[in-house]
């Protein structure tokens, strides 16, 4: 019986009204693909490209920590 009283709530609270576009995620993937020709490019050896591709994922973080310090947050 407990079961049919979960199945009613869940279905009385209806569905969920979060809803996600995916635009940041495809903004943060040009920006890494972006960001990853332009390391990759300016590489004199394969390990400063992969560390390029390393600096890539990262730079958003790193963007925003610079952003708060000079903002004194």
């Amino acid at each position: 019986m407990t079961s049919e009283k979960n199945t009613i709530t869940r279905e009385a609270e209806g569905p969920s009204k979060i809803k996600e576009n995916g635009m940041g995620a495809g903004v943060y993937g040009m920006a890494f693909i972006g960001a990853a020709v332009y390391f990759i490019q300016h590489a004199a050896t394969f390990w400063e490209g992969v560390l390029g591709v390393i600096k890539a994922l990262f730079w958003p973080a790193v963007l925003i920590y610079k952003l708060l310090e000079f903002l004194k947050m």
